[in-house]
């Protein structure tokens, strides 16, 4: 097995892709290798690396299935639930604080930065 191409960073020539211009494209890797690589050189640290994957062998991104969604649904629910009162906050709990806001400050009336 023969070296990856390397490409320095803006470089890479047409018909490569990262993951995330894959799937602004609709499209996944799809099982293949990693076929070059990006490096875009830093001064005081080693370079940043970025893998390509080939756009002609890219497939199309599965479609969501009524499971995937009910289950995304399920998650972002228990994301929201406050594990102390057990209510939907509205929002997404921080995990700094592990409760919704009223739990993590019962004793102010409003939000911390309120003062």
């Amino acid at each position: 097995m023969g070296a990856l191409p390397v490409f320095r960073w803006r470089l890479a020539p047409d018909g490569y892709a990262t993951r995330r211009q894959l799937r602004a494209a609709g499209l996944r890797p799809g099982g293949q290798d990693v076929a070059a690589q990006l490096e875009r050189p830093r001064r005081r640290r080693g370079p940043l690396i970025a893998y390509l994957y080939r756009v002609d062998l890219a497939l199309p991104v599965r479609p969501m299935t009524p499971a995937k969604w009910a289950a995304l649904a399920k998650a972002n629910t228990a994301r929201r639930t406050c594990p102390h009162c057990r209510r939907d906050a509205g929002y997404v709990i921080p995990t700094s604080l592990g409760t919704c806001v009223p739990c993590a400050y019962p004793d102010t009336a409003h939000s911390p930065r309120s003062a």
